[in-house]
């Protein structure tokens, strides 16, 4: 008897008896598994996730979230051969598990390393900068981020089972939401050997995660303004959850990534003796049977200039006559079958009424006798997709692309718009004026552009795969939702609020000094203090520093910068910036550091950097500058011995004002890694 897949609910594992699907193999038909939830109750999982799993995810920092993903894809790696193994039961291929398997592992090694890098050891985020509020400084507001009090539900399609659950896991995790994920039930039992592995990790505290197999049953029913959903799939099962009734009512935060007519485009210069022409005949190819085809992002629309026509029909078609559907378990397959026979009776149900349109080019919609889900590479042919309809609307979700011609550029950026919205476009082109005519016509339209040409073609990621720090997602048809971003991926499951308050309090609140708070005078230089020994707030202000004109000259000779605005008076009276001849601003910068640096060895370890550089006001010669140094933020760092400090620098002249304004960056170590070093 086939297995019979397990749901992880409330932190035990849920073996259903009733209500059971069949699962076939795309490989031979046989049942790999069934699957049900009947039984299961989605209330009380909902309840276990908001009482048990929030308040534990939330009570850990970004950085010991960011620990548990890497954790948790350190262990998926090490144990991911049965994956394979069971993988190839979905049609998958060797070259299609580095995608899927490879890349949902990577896609959390990725956020943990970004919630290490650019997280704060916090529980919140501040985001921006403080925004003043009154005209006496006393009221001021900013923003910050939290994560929200609900559950992320995660349904996810058939052709990813692996990925498409890390991928929404991992920012989820990270934002501090608890998760229950439901994966597609064709293909249920790979994301099942995953959840088991994470479940065996034991990482991730309880009730973060619950895992569903089958249908969602009354799961909507119980939603609240505090969860999200992250939906993968088709259109019309995205406006069945959209139009839910307590999704609506609830105001449930929707995230939807869905069907996309995907085009690529080739640029009227990449004629067949360029290199641009190559890799264009080489991506599509790839799109068509990674997956066989079976991925929201797959070129489904081939535009090429007119006169180029028949050319890349020929290229296309002779590269796609390689690849014959085999067996996914043998290691030189290229191309998988479908993910059961009912999927390609879409596939070749959809290529009918596309033929209505177009003329086969290269292979043709006759199913393959004997077992499994086979169907080889469809190429079709458009000759007037102007007045054509079916090409811009019909997605066959498989080895199948339709070749279409245009005239001008305008012409093929309208023809990409006819699809209604698109996750990702493509543009094959080496001269610049192409280029940015084609992006800019269709930005709008895609979630995505990828600009391939013999500069960027050999390292290129591809047209299909989309990046942990960049957006998927796209308007219209592709579903106007986001995924992945880097952060903007966490930020998803997070609340922004705006929050007011004097500037003492909001410094308290956010642990970030803002100007108007208390900035304590330090009794000691702060450089000499260790990061646990700092304060937020805590200031040293240094004694003033006369620049001379010997200064300011000497500077310009050293560093070879003798621009007119130091060197020259009357150069300098007649630019509309400066009163005449002025110090350099990185002599400004470099002074201030001789102002307000600690010479000696001490806990300071190293400045790596500045950032929101602002010179305000020209400093002439004769004028005195002097710092005022604060502790703006404090980070834990990366390593255990040392934490990152972010100091306010302001620059004044002999009148108190500004003259420049910085953020510096330091390593400041710890009083462990002090005691510990020799001599400590």
């Amino acid at each position: 008897m086939p297995p019979v897949l397990q749901s992880y609910v409330e932190d035990r594992w849920f073996t259903p008896e009733a209500g059971l699907s069949d699962l076939p193999s795309a490989i031979d038909g046989e049942i790999v598994a069934r699957a049900s939830t009947e039984g299961i109750d989605f209330a009380a999982a909902l309840r276990h996730a908001r009482t048990v799993g929030g308040p534990r995810l939330r009570a850990f920092t970004f950085h010991q979230r960011a620990e548990m993903l890497k954790a948790l894809a350190v262990h998926l790696n090490d144990n991911r051969a049965p994956l394979y193994a069971l993988s190839s039961h979905t049609g998958a291929t060797r070259r299609d598990n580095f995608f899927d398997i490879d890349g949902g592992i990577g896609t959390l090694f990725a956020y943990a390393s970004r919630g290490r890098r650019e997280l704060p050891s916090e529980n919140f985020v501040v985001e921006g900068e403080t925004e003043s509020l009154s005209r006496g400084g006393t009221f001021v507001g900013g923003h910050i981020l939290t994560p929200r009090h609900g559950v992320a539900v995660h349904i996810n399609a058939f052709n990813f089972p692996c990925w498409g659950m890390l991928e929404k896991l991992a920012p989820a995790i990270l934002a501090g939401m608890p998760v229950i994920t439901k994966p597609a039930t064709a293909t249920a039992y790979l994301a099942e050997a995953v959840a088991q592995l994470i479940v065996d990790a034991d990482i991730l505290p309880a009730g973060a995660l619950q895992f569903i197999c089958g249908s969602t049953g009354d799961l909507l029913d119980h939603l609240t303004g505090q969860d999200v959903i992250s939906f993968t799939g088709s259109a019309a099962t995205s406006e069945a959850l959209r139009n839910h009734p307590v999704v609506s009512s609830e105001a449930v935060r929707f995230i939807a990534e869905r069907d996309s007519l995907n085009a690529a485009v080739l640029g009227p210069d990449a004629t067949p003796e360029t290199p641009e022409f190559a890799l264009f005949v080489k991506e599509v190819v790839r799109e068509m049977t990674v997956k066989a085809g079976q991925k929201c992002t797959a070129i489904r629309r081939v535009l090429v200039p007119r006169d180029l026509m028949a050319t890349a029909a020929e290229a296309l078609g002779a590269e796609l006559g390689k690849y014959r559907p085999a067996d996914p378990r043998l290691e030189d397959t290229r191309l998988g079958p479908l993910v059961s026979t009912a999927q390609r009776a879409d596939v070749v149900a959809a290529i009918s009424e596309l033929a209505t349109e177009a003329e086969f080019v290269a292979g043709d919609a006759t199913v393959p006798e004997g077992p499994g889900a086979y169907l080889s590479p469809v190429l079709l042919r458009c000759d007037d997709p102007v007045r054509s309809k079916k090409v811009h609307s019909v997605e066959p979700f498989g080895p199948v692309a339709t070749l279409m011609p245009y005239d001008t550029l305008d012409e093929a950026a309208a023809l990409v718009a006819r699809g209604g919205g698109g996750l990702v476009a493509s543009i094959f082109t080496h001269d610049p004026d192409a280029a940015e005519r084609l992006v800019f016509a269709m930005a709008p339209l895609n979630g995505r552009l990828l600009v391939i040409d013999r500069e960027s073609g050999a390292e290129s990621t591809g047209h299909g795969a989309p990046m942990p720090g960049l957006v998927h997602g796209g308007p219209g048809r592709a579903g106007d939702g986001e995924e992945l971003g880097g952060l903007r991926g966490v930020f998803h499951y997070m609340q922004r609020t705006a929050l007011q308050a004097s500037p003492a309090r909001l410094a308290t609140l956010t642990r970030r000094w803002t100007r108007g708070a208390p900035a304590p005078v330090s009794a000691q230089h702060p450089f000499k203090r260790p990061f646990e020994a700092l304060a937020v707030g805590e200031t040293v202000e240094t004694a003033p520093r006369t620049i001379t004109v010997d200064d300011i000259e000497h500077f310009a000779h050293f560093t070879g910068d003798t621009f007119y605005a130091h060197m020259d008076e009357a150069a300098a009276r007649a630019n509309p910036f400066f009163p005449g001849r002025v110090a350099h601003g990185y002599l400004i910068l470099s002074f201030a550091a001789g102002l307000f640096v600690d010479p000696p060895p001490g806990p300071l370890l190293a400045n790596y950097g500045l950032d929101n550089l602002r010179f305000l006001k020209p400093v002439s010669p004769g004028d005195a500058i002097r710092v005022r140094l604060t502790v703006k933020e404090k980070r834990a760092a990366r390593s255990p011995d040392y934490g990152e400090v972010r100091w306010d620098v302001e620059v004044f002249n002999q009148d108190d004002a500004t003259v420049a304004r910085y953020d510096l960056l330091t390593m400041s170590a710890r009083e462990s890694a002090r005691a510990a070093a020799p001599g400590g």
